[in-house]
């Protein structure tokens, strides 16, 4: 079984309720019905006839406590609240759903700043990345053909302590939601270089990091992609690598190299593609492309159920 199929199968174990706050959006209602039909999970198309008005208030009034001290008056939160993904996002908070899913008609930073905003961020993950988790057809490679890659849409330029807790994050959601152990690479331009850029120093920094924090991972880096996932390509370039070619994490130097491989991977090896999924909130959430197809949304439903029976 291929590994949307085993995601889909384990999200029908124990149902859980995920809300679309895009309720208008069609291919969030084509999604929707698959869901349902299938058993994936259960799911709640916020429409604006389904937001009880007392319950608008009261979240727009605990989330104006919590923020007026940041510049956030009484006005603008009402404002905020116009848009159904902010009511959505604090009945998730609440636990009234199991997660969220949006996207398709929002951008990336207008989800993650009200997921963020709404949900919080986890001490223990001490900042909100995102992810994929890549599903490549007819590749030997990663778990025979499923990699996550981070970050791709949150931190621009991460410090070493991001891109430790970064792989951290990504190595969790490989052994709740995949089922996988996790073998993580950082990956550079270069293997091992000698060189002192300031690249290269904040990756080997990371590397050590997440020695520290997680002994037991099998982590490596720098390390350049077919040094990462190629076994022949590892065995000349880096012999000594405990991953031996066989990373099934990829954790990219900054936000522009993650988001244009995924996209390249995605296009051009006809990839799935599920995500971004968040990392690091207090609830489960994912974004969505608004490019999204409907198998997309599907897929993200799914993958978000199954994070939500681990919270």
């Amino acid at each position: 079984m291929d590994t949307i199929k085993k995601l889909r199968q384990k999200a029908k174990k124990d149902l859980k309720t995920i809300v679309l706050p895009e309720s208008e959006d069609k291919r969030i209602r084509q999604a929707a019905e698959i869901v349902e039909e299938e058993g994936i999970a259960k799911v709640l198309l916020l429409s604006q006839d389904k937001i009880d008005s007392k319950e608008k208030e009261r979240y727009i009034q605990e989330f104006y406590e919590r923020y007026k001290n940041k510049g956030f008056d009484i006005e603008r939160v009402k404002t905020l609240f116009e848009d159904p993904m902010y009511y959505a996002a604090m009945m998730t908070k609440e636990a009234k759903v199991d997660g969220l899913v949006a996207g398709a008609t929002h951008t990336t930073p207008e989800v993650a700043r009200c997921c963020i905003r709404c949900l919080g961020v986890d001490e223990e993950s001490k900042f909100i990345s995102s992810c994929f988790i890549m599903v490549v057809p007819d590749c030997s490679y990663g778990e025979a053909g499923t990699f996550i890659f981070a970050d791709c849409g949150i931190i621009p330029e991460p410090s070493a302590l991001q891109l430790a807790c970064i792989s951290l994050s990504a190595a969790r959601l490989a052994r709740e939601v995949l089922e996988i152990k996790p073998r993580i690479a950082l990956l550079s331009y270069s293997t091992k270089s000698s060189e002192e850029t300031a690249s290269n120093k904040k990756i080997r920094q990371a590397l050590q990091l997440i020695k520290e924090m997680a002994p037991e991972l099998l982590v490596d880096g720098e390390l350049q992609v077919d040094s990462a996932i190629v076994p022949e390509v590892a065995r000349i370039k880096y012999p000594d690598s405990v991953l031996k070619g066989r990373a099934n994490i990829l954790i990219f130097p900054d936000l522009e190299a993650g988001n244009i491989s995924y996209k390249l991977v995605q296009r051009l090896a006809n990839a799935r593609a599920v995500g971004p999924l968040f990392l690091g909130l207090k609830r489960p959430a994912s974004d969505l492309s608004r490019g999204c197809l409907v198998e997309d949304i599907v897929d993200c439903i799914a993958v978000t159920a199954i994070r939500a029976k681990v919270y």
